[in-house]
């Protein structure tokens, strides 16, 4: 999260120049967020699979959320409104503070690694997974990811910001610095550090098991080259998911979350513009990615996606159980 309050204009005039030519561009990634993610929602449902892959569909709606209430902020702070009244409290308390944004993208965080773990169940405990794995589980996990991102933003933005002479601050306003320091590091270690390691043990699991099947595979020459070939398709999928989720997680969300740690742990770190600006801009680089990251390796979508380009040939997509494996 970030504790940046919102300028009033008033600055000098090269920092608003800065400022504003950041905003400007937080609001281009955000509409280009929006709009991939919207397209594998719309692939997703025309394909069917939204009801196949409950996790998957849930991830692309909350980064397609995440985006357009990006989008809606840093517009309305480009717009530089004077707050006045009920109304200018309310859009401080939902918007200007960043509450909406960060009730979704929190979400878009708890259900990747809720995809994770279930990937880890499907390919390292296949047999425990069907047997007791229900669908009900799926979507409570699903929701729990929603409500969740909803009640910690609310309950952290809310009791902690302000409208002070027109200006919204947003996360300044707490209890002691105790408190401060001690919600900087749950929320490090809570939305990154853990995450992280999550990413980063299921999948080297995932990863041990494929290549122990494949050397099973090896051993039984009976096996027919078809399955020994969907058997390699699946681990070099596994292997590119692998790298891209654990590092591309790791570099983007890296700059906002030591940032945050910082300015609420040490007293004398004052909160930089332009550093600011910088770590949102490439955080949410990560959720314009997650489209192309998750959703366009199932073979369904992507033929729906290139039917939209025309005289483009889409080549027959392979069994479902192949889609299963790498979900």
């Amino acid at each position: 999260m970030t504790t940046k309050p919102v300028l009033d204009g008033n600055g000098t005039s090269s920092s608003y120049i800065v400022d504003f030519h950041f905003e400007c561009a937080v609001v281009v990634i955000g509409i280009v967020g929006t709009a991939a993610n919207a397209l594998i929602l719309y692939a997703l449902v025309a394909s069917r699979q939204h009801k196949k892959h409950v996790l998957i569909a849930n991830q692309n709606a909350l980064d397609f959320f995440s985006c357009l209430f990006l989008v809606i902020t840093y517009a309305l702070k480009v717009c530089n409104i004077q707050l006045t009244g009920w109304p200018g409290y309310m859009m401080c308390m939902l918007i200007l503070n960043y509450n909406l944004l960060w009730c979704i993208t929190i979400g878009s965080i708890i259900n990747l690694a809720v995809i994770t773990v279930d990937r880890y169940l499907k390919v390292v405990h296949p047999v425990c997974s069907k047997n007791r794995l229900r669908s009900w589980m799926i979507r409570s996990a699903a929701a729990f990811s929603w409500i969740f991102g909803f009640l910690y933003s609310n309950i952290v933005t809310i009791s902690t910001s302000d409208v002070v002479g027109g200006v919204c601050y947003a996360q300044v306003f707490y209890n002691s610095q105790l408190a401060k320091i001690a919600h900087g590091i749950y929320n490090f270690v809570s939305f990154y550090v853990i995450i992280l390691l999550i990413f980063v043990f299921c999948y080297w699991r995932i990863l041990v098991a494929i290549r122990r099947q494949a050397k099973w595979m090896d051993g039984h020459r009976g096996s027919s080259s078809t399955a020994q070939a969907r058997s390699n398709q699946v681990q070099s999928n596994v292997i590119k998911t692998m790298i891209l989720v654990s590092a591309f997680f790791a570099i983007t969300w890296a700059p906002i979350a030591v940032y945050y740690l910082l300015v609420n742990v040490d007293a004398h770190v004052t909160i930089m513009e332009n550093g600011f600006y910088f770590s949102q801009f490439i955080s949410m680089l990560y959720l314009c990615a997650n489209p192309f990251i998750y959703a366009t390796k199932f073979d369904p979508v992507k033929h729906i996606l290139l039917s939209l380009i025309p005289c483009k040939k889409t080549s027959e997509q392979p069994p479902e159980s192949i889609e299963i494996r790498v979900v």
